[in-house]
């Protein structure tokens, strides 16, 4: 790719897509979800899609994916794709999925901005599109109360985020910057101290006083809060309308253009597992939680799930403007250059979904493809 059109990621975004690289010989790409069963029955006389036997798709166990969680338990990807089979395989990383994207291992994914952006910028453009939206919300700046009662109480303080160059991560930078804090974005110190910790280690961290606060997503925050944290911040009220992406539906470029059937089909999915979701808060919630149970052999107990749920907000809108903004954020503190993101959005399939549904179009705010 000439010079004058790079995507150059600095060497913190790119280490840390290259992280998954050194443990996926010995973990793999993610774990296979387990089927639940009763959910996953092909009706009878139910044909393949595209001719197709599977049709891979990649998840978080987090509640921010909750339209996969959902769409999984109750059956609604299986049913989308008739005879062929929905495979799903959950991961913990966004690079390490974008890993599995690039490689085959999934066709199709639930995940987080930021890895987007990496993932399509790393490739020139050429290895995947987001093709849908999947949720908003769902951040929080939570610390501990004896130690920070203020904004200006921060400054001086040990914050951790998921990883380095992930979304938390980049939106916790940045924000520290219009504190008017400097902080070196690859080593994570400064006027504020960002520790990079897995989130399924920051409560013990938090509890072990080796953190003061966390600026993550659903449901850590509220397995901190549960924990004895406040909520300083709740990162929707910094955007407009309070409206972010949080999670978006990437899918293999080569896959699109093979089996556009099949990629309509889990996006069906998708939108019908929304509306459920949207119609029915109380049963997706316990939806949701019992394919968490599915996956990891644990369910989240009520003081954590039921405000986390109510943080998070599902929709279709892809909320392709506030994606531009991430990819900004990540340019001013350091992590990227120039990301060049036009062509990273085909909305086309989606759009048809939801006008066969009734519902209006959404807008991939000039970053579509040609």
């Amino acid at each position: 790719m000439p010079a004058n059109r790079s995507t150059l990621l600095r060497r913190g975004l790119a280490a840390v897509a290259a992280l998954p690289l050194l443990t996926l010989a010995a973990c793999g790409y993610g774990s296979a979800a387990q089927d639940d069963a009763p959910a996953q029955k092909v009706a009878a006389g139910a044909k393949k899609i595209d001719g197709l036997d599977s049709v891979k798709i990649g998840y978080f166990g987090n509640l921010t994916h909750g339209t996969a969680l959902v769409g999984v338990h109750k059956g609604y990807f299986q049913k989308a794709l008739g005879a062929t089979r929905a495979a799903y395989q959950v991961f913990n990383a966004g690079p390490s999925e974008i890993e599995a994207l690039n490689s085959g291992s999934i066709d199709i994914g639930w995940i987080g901005p930021s890895p987007s952006i990496n993932g399509y910028t790393r490739s020139a453009g050429k290895n995947l599109r987001i093709i849908g939206g999947s949720a908003s919300g769902g951040v929080k700046l939570v610390v501990d109360p004896d130690k920070i009662k203020s904004v200006q109480d921060v400054k001086g303080k040990r914050i951790a985020t998921p990883q380095l160059g992930n979304t938390q991560d980049v939106a916790l930078l940045n924000w520290a910057s219009e504190q008017g804090w400097k902080v070196d974005a690859e080593s994570g110190k400064g006027d504020v101290s960002v520790i990079r910790t897995d989130n399924k280690v920051t409560p013990d961290a938090y509890k072990a006083g080796s953190i003061d606060g966390a600026w993550v997503p659903e449901p850590t925050a509220s397995k901190l809060v549960a924990e004895g944290a406040k909520v300083l911040l709740d990162e929707a009220d910094l955007w407009p309308d309070k409206k972010f992406v949080i999670t978006n539906i990437i899918v293999s470029q080569k896959f699109l253009d093979a089996h556009p059937k099949a990629v309509e089909a889990v996006l069906k999915a998708s939108v019908d597992a929304n509306e459920y979701i949207n119609a029915n808060p109380d049963e997706a919630k316990a939806a949701a939680n019992a394919q968490l149970k599915v996956d990891s052999g644990k369910e989240l107990p009520a003081d954590v799930l039921d405000p986390a749920w109510k943080s998070i907000r599902f929709t279709d809108d892809p909320l392709a403007s506030t994606l531009n903004t991430e990819a900004e954020y990540a340019v001013k503190t350091g992590l990227l250059e120039d990301p060049l993101l036009k062509g990273i959005y085909d909305l086309t399939l989606l759009n048809k979904v939801l006008a066969a549904a009734g519902e209006s179009p959404v807008d991939d705010a000039g970053l579509g493809v040609k």
